[in-house]
């Protein structure tokens, strides 16, 4: 087997869905000799900045000197972003030598009471494995969805965090507040201390309510770690940090957009609830060195050329936001690919009005993708004069954009992930030279 064809086999399994629930995985665990018992995790959920989050905190783990893992979904440039190590991909060859091992086991299970696993569940069982056997001090964890049923909910974390609440994938995991946020709660652990950056009161009652049963101490963002913003700019964004324990004054992350000043405070705030010595150097540089590409990334100044992977409602507010705050006058294209089951009319009606010199709609290789010329009869309804162009390939549809975007405009890639996948490609190579613009230093 090398690497395609280990490829080729996690992605068959795509034909089995989405069936959320512990049993299969559990079992799949317990047969490959439980890997998630083998390291000390902190566990993120959450509807939006969940890797931005987690990217900061395994970001000041290591620049303490901590081997860290991270895991995260979904990826944007290759398969083998999802497991790192100390901000190192896994190596393809011992990807395929984990694949192999775990393949024979699947194969196992397929005729067990138990069932065939399915695809995440599988990249899970990966993951773990791989972190068991690299032997970090920590893995940072991303759910991958919801959290009470999410494959990664088999970990015991020494932290659990809640980043927010908001309606996402709504034919699964209900279509109210109070539901979304009972299954991101699944994931609190009997007597781990939570912390969350929910603003929704709705979705805090459910939360505490979770906790308290639980007898979880729980920790808020606004309430127990708080933060003052100071500055947004394309040079990142600067915040002063208070907890119960310290105050930071003067926090600057690369990431672009005021939300990550409450993703940093969120990082911070699970940084000091986890058993270890707070060192306040090593945090400002590890926030001050975190990457996390396709969240507001810039490609290039003249013109300003951003991609942003938000694909859901409150994902795309915090966008249309730091658009508002970082554009500064310039006319702005768009560029939109967006899968159909999103809410594709919400997103529209949040970006479109933003396009004062015109849009492009795309469409990402992704099987779920939404049909581009009904996302542009859509987008008619909130472009007034602007144009509305339909450019199925999403290179075609990004260097035609470029083109058309004069030194003084600004252009915007937007819409899903997997259309910022794509978009990425032919941006490295129009940009072979972009950075993301940060030139801070830790204090």
């Amino acid at each position: 087997m090398n690497y395609q064809e280990a490829l080729d086999w996690i992605h068959s399994l795509y034909r089995f869905g989405a069936n959320l629930g512990l049993e299969r995985v559990t079992r799949l665990m317990e047969l490959l000799g439980n890997p998630q018992q083998q390291f000390r995790s902190v566990h993120i959920a959450g509807t939006n900045g969940k890797g931005s989050t987690a990217a900061f905190l395994a970001a000041m783990l290591q620049a303490e000197g901590y081997k860290v893992g991270l895991y995260t979904s979904p990826y944007i440039e290759a398969f083998t972003n999802r497991m790192a190590i100390n901000g190192v991909d896994i190596d393809k060859n011992h990807l395929v030598a984990i694949v192999k091992k775990v393949k024979a086991t699947v194969e196992e299970m397929k005729n067990s009471e138990a069932g065939q696993p399915t695809e995440f569940e599988v990249v899970t069982a990966l993951a773990f494995t791989y972190f068991a056997m690299a032997k970090p001090d920590w893995v940072v964890v991303e759910v991958g969805m919801g959290g009470r049923l999410d494959a990664t909910n088999v970990i015991t974390p020494d932290v659990t965090v809640i980043t927010n609440i908001g309606l996402e994938h709504t034919q699964v995991l209900g279509d109210t507040i109070a539901a979304i946020a009972g299954e991101k709660a699944g994931i609190i652990k009997p007597r781990i201390p939570v912390v969350t950056a929910a603003a929704d009161e709705e979705a805090l009652a459910v939360i505490r309510q979770v906790a308290a049963a639980k007898g979880s101490p729980l920790y808020q963002v606004d309430k127990d770690f708080t933060y003052r913003l100071h500055s947004v700019s394309l040079e990142g964004t600067v915040f002063s940090y208070k907890s119960p324990w310290r105050e930071l004054s003067n926090v600057q992350v690369c990431l672009l957009g005021r939300h990550q000043a409450r993703n940093a405070t969120l990082s911070l705030a699970a940084r000091e609830l986890m058993p270890l010595p707070f060192q306040e150097q090593a945090a400002r540089e590890g926030l001050l060195r975190t990457r996390w590409p396709g969240r507001l990334e810039l490609f290039s100044r003249r013109p300003l050329v951003l991609v942003d992977g938000a694909h859901n409602t409150d994902g795309v507010l915090a966008l249309r936001t730091a658009l508002q705050e970082l554009l500064a006058g310039r006319r702005l294209h768009l560029v939109i690919g967006i899968l159909a089951d999103k809410a594709v009319d919400e997103i529209l009606s949040v970006l479109i009005p933003l396009a004062t010199a015109g849009v492009i709609i795309s469409t990402p290789q992704n099987p779920r993708a939404a049909d581009p010329n009904l996302v542009a009869e859509l987008a008619g309804r909130y472009a007034g004069d602007i144009s509305v162009d339909v450019i199925p390939d999403v290179a075609l549809a990004v260097k035609t954009a470029v083109a058309r975007t004069r030194p003084e405009e600004a252009l915007c890639i937007c819409g899903s992930l997997y259309t910022v996948s794509e978009a990425r490609e032919t941006l490295k190579m129009l940009f072979p030279q972009a950075n993301n613009g940060c030139h801070g230093r830790a204090d």
